[in-house]
């Protein structure tokens, strides 16, 4: 077993299903789990946490996640924070954007448990 334990992971979606589901998936691995219900919820969570890894939906009211992904690449505290996008846009434009701002892996909606948790593990074990 990793250091799971100590390891807190910020999800971002609009949908609260959604943040159930990711919630579930990571809770059973021992990670902390914290959710924000847009990119500006998770703007103000980031500061006040020690997060060890994003994950973000892109379709979100008030701070999208593009918006959300650029605001934490242009600080220097975070440049090597792990950044999942997890979307139901599955186009291929959505995709290069978005892994263009800087995040590390795309996840389309709706995706199985085990994915999250396997992409989860790429960056966190």
């Amino acid at each position: 077993m990793h250091d799971s334990q100590n390891k807190t992971i910020l999800a971002a979606d609009d949908s609260s299903s959604v943040r159930k589901l990711i919630s579930l998936a990571l809770k059973i691995q021992g990670f902390r789990v914290i959710t924000s219900c847009d990119g500006m919820e998770a703007l103000e969570v980031l500061p006040t946490e020690q997060i060890d890894l994003l994950i973000t939906d892109l379709n979100m009211p008030n701070v999208d996640g593009y918006e959300l992904i650029r605001t934490v690449r242009s600080n220097p505290q975070y440049k090597n924070l792990p950044i999942i996008i997890l979307s139901s846009m599955a186009g291929s434009e959505d995709i290069r954007v978005g892994m263009e701002l800087g995040a590390n892996s795309y996840l389309v909606k709706p995706f199985h448990q085990k994915r999250i948790q396997y992409e989860v593990a790429k960056y966190l074990s």
